[in-house]
């Protein structure tokens, strides 16, 4: 098999960056020449092993980020803007996309930013003579796709966060769990907490310092609703630094990012990073020993081993998505290559919109994307009870996976014929950028192919690809 070279030239400029290095040190404290330096940060060389060496020696720089998921993501997701039909012309070879994530990664999402404004703009044209009137207007994303694009090019890791909720997790006592802790610590700052009879799952009153949890909510939601609170609480220095260095372009998007790393607190103290990798290691990523281990859900589970992405001490690189039962996607984050549609919902033969028709069960599935990847995928229904009968049930599917390679270390993987090239199901991203010319789930053609439509001839589907 062939040795992937290694591109990493953005990185290497960002590092030199901090660093506050000119080219020409940069170049010796690495041991190379300068013509050598600009060849590789401009992506004409690949990065040489006596360069990572270097990198790993002299400024003890961890490695693994040279890989990152950076470059797979902007160019998925640059393919899935161009494949909007506003895009009339021609669209760019594949190899130019990855050369614009690699070379240019902040242009490239500058163009992401645009389309994002560009789509709300036109979908909000019923109120676009009231938006121009406005002196302030402007094209600007959606606040929660904002938020969303933010912890997607985190990997879904926060370090400060993730070490703050580390270190909370390790300094209750002997016997008492994480949300017992949180209730002492909030106690202590003369609140209250309160197990009601409410209609919201979580509610703070600031006035008379209570807070109230659903008594019909599960324990642990009931255990996570109240970290979120203490993190709300007790955390606000940590989480408004970290927004302050997120930019975001409107309060509305401050206040969901607020809240998401809240939520981001909440999960981390729950299942503490180092404990939560060693058990994940040592259960073989078994969702229902962990959740039980750690007093938490499946999902939140799921969710967490897609964020075991710390420098240094990485877990397996995990994908996880939640989708309704309209299939619209409404949590997703990839450690891997695979990337999610941006917008709609997710392939349909994936086997995750399964899982709504066999509920309480694990679904297994190898499957494959159309650039050759092969993937570990896992799901399962999880319903969430209002609490009453009169109250709606919400259901949604999960889905958990990895590259193949890693399918040894998962148990759900076990038996699995994963060196069987019939035994991977062919699944996509979106079908504007799917390039199967045969699949019977096809909704819409191919942005990048030419059609043919014979009146005298019907196949799979209504019209041939070139």
């Amino acid at each position: 098999m062939a040795i992937q070279k290694l591109y990493a030239g953005a990185k290497l400029r960002e590092l030199r960056g901090r660093l506050g290095l000119t080219q020409k040190a940069f170049a010796a404290k690495l041991g190379v020449s300068l013509p050598y330096l600009n060849q590789m940060e401009n992506n004409v060389r690949p990065v040489s092993t006596s360069v990572v060496l270097g990198l790993a020696q002299e400024f003890g720089f961890d490695v693994t980020e040279l890989q990152s998921g950076d470059e797979a993501r902007l160019v998925g997701d640059m393919r899935e803007a161009l494949a909007d039909p506003v895009f009339t012309g021609p669209a760019p070879a594949l190899a130019d996309l990855r050369l614009a994530a690699s070379n240019a990664p902040t242009l490239a999402r500058a163009f992401l930013d645009l389309h994002a404004a560009y789509r709300q703009n036109h979908e909000r044209l019923a109120s676009l003579d009231e938006a121009l009137g406005r002196e302030d207007a402007r094209l600007r994303p959606s606040p929660w796709e904002e938020v969303r694009d933010f912890f997607h090019y985190c990997d879904n890791y926060i370090d400060a966060i993730d070490r703050s909720a580390e270190r909370f997790a390790s300094r209750c006592k002997t016997g008492e769990t994480q949300a017992t802790a949180a209730i002492r610590l909030l106690q202590a700052r003369d609140m209250q907490v309160i197990y009601g009879d409410v209609d919201d799952v979580r509610h703070y009153d600031a006035e008379s310092k209570t807070l109230t949890v659903s008594r019909q909510a599960s324990p642990a939601t009931q255990s996570f609703q109240i970290l979120l609170q203490l993190a709300l609480l007790t955390q606000t220095k940590l989480l408004d630094a970290t927004l302050d260095l997120a930019r975001f372009q409107s309060a509305e998007a401050r206040s969901i990012a607020k809240v998401g790393l809240a939520n981001y607190f909440a999960g981390a103290a729950l299942m503490p990073y180092g404990a939560f990798l060693a058990a994940a290691q040592a259960t073989r990523h078994d969702l229902e020993l962990l959740a039980a281990q750690f007093g938490a859900s499946l999902e939140q589970v799921a969710h967490r081993l897609s964020t075991l992405q710390r420098p240094g001490a990485k877990g397996i690189p995990f994908f996880f998505v939640r989708v309704d039962q309209a299939g619209t996607i409404t949590k997703r984050h990839s450690a891997t290559t695979l990337q999610f549609a941006r917008y709609g919902g997710a392939c349909p033969l994936w086997n995750v919109h399964q899982a709504f028709e066999v509920p309480g069960r694990f679904l297994r599935q190898l499957a494959e994307t159309p650039d050759g990847a092969r993937y570990f995928c896992l799901a399962r229904d999880v319903s969430k009870s209002g609490g009453a009968y009169a109250k709606p049930t919400r259901r949604y599917a999960i889905g958990l996976g990895c590259e193949v390679q890693h399918a040894p270390a998962i148990v759900y993987a076990d038996h699995m014929d994963v060196g069987a090239a019939d035994a991977y199901a062919p699944i996509g991203i979106s079908c504007r950028i799917c390039e199967r010319r045969n699949c019977h789930q096809r909704s819409v053609p191919p942005l990048e192919r030419q059609l043919r439509v014979d009146p005298d001839r019907r196949g799979v589907l209504p019209y041939q690809l070139d």
